[in-house]
């Protein structure tokens, strides 16, 4: 694969995980412009990760029937046209609408840009390139409250969806351009539910998406609260908040880069292990010493390194798993990695409510220490997918 491209599609995954959790820090003025409560405007969110999330299974059957890259170039064109309309929405429903259209364009990036590395970039190779498209994307995830947080302070939220419209039309600009020497696969017989059928029935790909589904719980349930951990531990706005929380984004795109080299040394199990302790020091660290400023700041910066090392050796497994229904083998993992994150972080929030965010952090650092024993028994020796991959 070019290297250009890969960062083209880089760019593409940073402006969607950017623009997933940019409500956030902007849901009070929000509800305040539209004089409503601001638990009614959290509507909102759900409104944009449910279709996120469903839409997952959806865009990786049509990639795999219609191209990729044809895919994904449609989708960055209508995602950037549904970011622009939610700057000028009149009201909360409207808003809504326009969030739950931004959520299923979306939702096209991540399984399809995982699915064209695979098709285009040898297994040797894949968990590094990998590593760095995931890395760049989640470094928008990281970036985002503080992005947010900043364009709302010094024009107003709908500034912060307008400036993520401009941003998504140069990313759907750039990959429509980039793109047009990539070769895309497309399978005119692909099917849209026979794929998953086969993939759940299978135990080598079967355990892979569990151990994702339990990644998302632990490590998007952690991260889902840092912002409010920060805010209730240290009173900082969310410029201060954003700017603690860039420091997952950077550790990711760090473990992104190193991922593929440790891979090579380690071996897939090792990474995968030492991702997951890295994630485990981090809870544990948030649970025996987060009122420390500075062990604050390395516990996310440890929970960014090993969600990457850990979540880039997965995805590298899967790409294996079926090469001419690649797309549907990448949009099982995306849909198994949000669905996870979205069951963590609704535990996550009941759980803080009833015992506080020490106890949360310290059961969610025993859960990661479960996952770390039994994805190490259960990966077992190195062991190379399918054929065609």
């Amino acid at each position: 694969m070019d290297r250009k491209f890969l960062l083209i599609l880089g760019l593409a995954g940073f402006t969607v995980m950017a623009d997933n959790w940019v409500v956030s820090p902007i849901l009070p003025a929000i509800s305040g412009s539209f004089n409503v409560p601001a638990v009614r405007a959290g509507v909102l969110i759900t409104a944009y990760m449910i279709p996120f999330g469903l839409f997952q299974l959806v865009f990786g059957p049509l990639a795999d029937r219609f191209g990729k890259r044809q895919v994904i170039n449609t989708a960055m064109i209508f995602f950037a046209g549904a970011t622009a309309l939610c700057a000028i929405a009149g009201g909360l429903t409207d808003l809504t609408v326009y969030r739950a259209l931004t959520g299923i364009f979306a939702a096209s990036v991540m399984p399809i840009g995982l699915a064209l590395i695979g098709d285009l970039v040898p297994m040797q190779e894949r968990q590094s390139a990998i590593g760095t498209f995931m890395g760049i994307s989640f470094l928008g995830q990281g970036l985002s409250m503080f992005i947010g947080g900043t364009i709302a302070y010094l024009l107003s939220w709908r500034g912060v969806f307008a400036a993520y419209a401009v941003l998504a039309v140069i990313s759907a600009a750039t990959l429509f351009y980039a793109g047009r020497a990539i070769p895309s696969r497309k399978n005119p017989e692909s099917k849209f539910i026979a794929p998953y059928i086969r993939l759940i029935s299978q135990w080598y790909s079967l355990k892979t998406y569990l151990i994702v589904i339990v990644e998302g719980i632990f490590i998007i349930g952690t991260f889902s609260y840092l912002g409010a951990y920060i805010k209730e531990t240290y009173h900082y706005n969310f410029l201060y908040i954003g700017l603690i929380m860039t420091g997952f984004g950077l550790t990711a795109l760090i473990g992104g880069r190193l991922s593929g080299k440790l891979a090579a040394r380690l071996g897939r199990r090792g990474v995968l292990t030492m991702g997951l302790t890295s994630a485990f020091l981090a809870d544990l660290l948030l649970y025996s010493n987060g009122s420390n400023l500075g062990l604050l700041i390395l516990s996310v910066c440890l929970l960014g390194l090993g969600f990457m090392l850990a979540h880039s050796t997965l995805l590298t497994i899967a790409t294996g798993f079926a090469a001419q229904a690649r797309g549907a083998v990448m949009s099982a993992v995306a849909f198994c990695f949000m669905g996870g994150g979205g069951i963590g972080t609704a535990i996550g929030g009941q759980y803080i409510q009833k015992v506080g965010f020490s106890q949360f952090f310290m059961s969610y650092c025993l859960g990661l220490l479960v996952l770390l024993v039994a994805a190490y028994l259960l990966m077992g020796k190195e062991k190379e997918t399918s054929a065609n991959s």
